[in-house]
């Protein structure tokens, strides 16, 4: 058992906290910045800070945007006591298109159907996606691209951007670990248009019944963008 100034470090926080730290830094060696989040301790999120009242998942160091790194060293010290929770700094070198799971897996079906039949030369909509333990599936995507007013209208399809982050495998939530449902290493970290994956993603919406006119209710999603955070 290793101890802290704070309080003693069990055996699989330590092994947590060494998965994390080993994830974090392949992200950050890929470019992709990355923050600690809070830890996950029982039923809530501890960052560390001393009043802090925010009980979910959220960054552990002030100015988080600003302070995301890939740097090795950094990210490193960062996790060298405390099995924080990995954030990537979404914006930057990607966005993510974040649907719920009937979409998701509608349109990763598509993805995968429409690269074997018409090839990755017609357009190759595949890459990361990351998968919530709540349902929630995550779509990496080229920065940039605004979403289609289609997909905009609907409350539970969100665009991570600039001034966002996802959670990032393995990193654990209340009801379980976030975890690639396509690894970075299947697509060779490649990242595809946003406007490819929003044509897949729509369609999927379609299939579903999921477009606002056809009146249904809707519950907004436990991780959304910083703008809808703040709304």
């Amino acid at each position: 058992m290793q101890w802290t100034n704070r309080r003693p470090i069990g055996p699989w926080e330590y092994i947590d906290r060494i998965r994390l730290r080993r994830a974090a830094l392949r992200y950050a060696a890929r470019g992709w910045a990355v923050t600690p989040g809070a830890y996950l301790s029982g039923h809530r999120f501890h960052c560390g800070r001393a009043g802090c009242p925010i009980m979910g998942c959220h960054p552990a160091i002030e100015s988080w945007e600003d302070n995301s790194s890939t740097d090795a060293r950094r990210v490193a010290r960062w996790w060298r006591r405390r099995p924080y929770t990995v954030l990537l700094a979404t914006g930057w070198r990607f966005d993510v298109l974040e649907v719920p799971a009937a979409v998701g897996l509608r349109a990763l079906g598509a993805i995968r159907l429409h690269t074997g039949v018409l090839g990755p030369e017609r357009g190759d909509a595949r890459g990361p996606v990351a998968v919530t333990p709540t349902g929630r599936w995550m779509f990496l995507v080229q920065p940039g691209t605004e979403l289609r007013p289609e997909l905009g209208a609907c409350l539970d399809v969100l665009r991570h951007g600039r001034g966002s982050w996802v959670p990032a495998a393995p990193s654990r939530m209340p009801e379980g670990p976030v975890r690639w449902a396509v690894t970075p290493e299947q697509t060779g970290w490649h990242l595809p248009g946003s406007a490819a994956v929003q044509a897949m993603l729509l369609d999927a919406l379609d299939a579903v019944g999921g477009r606002p006119q056809r009146t249904f209710t809707v519950s907004v999603p436990r991780q959304m963008s910083t703008a809808r955070r703040a709304a």
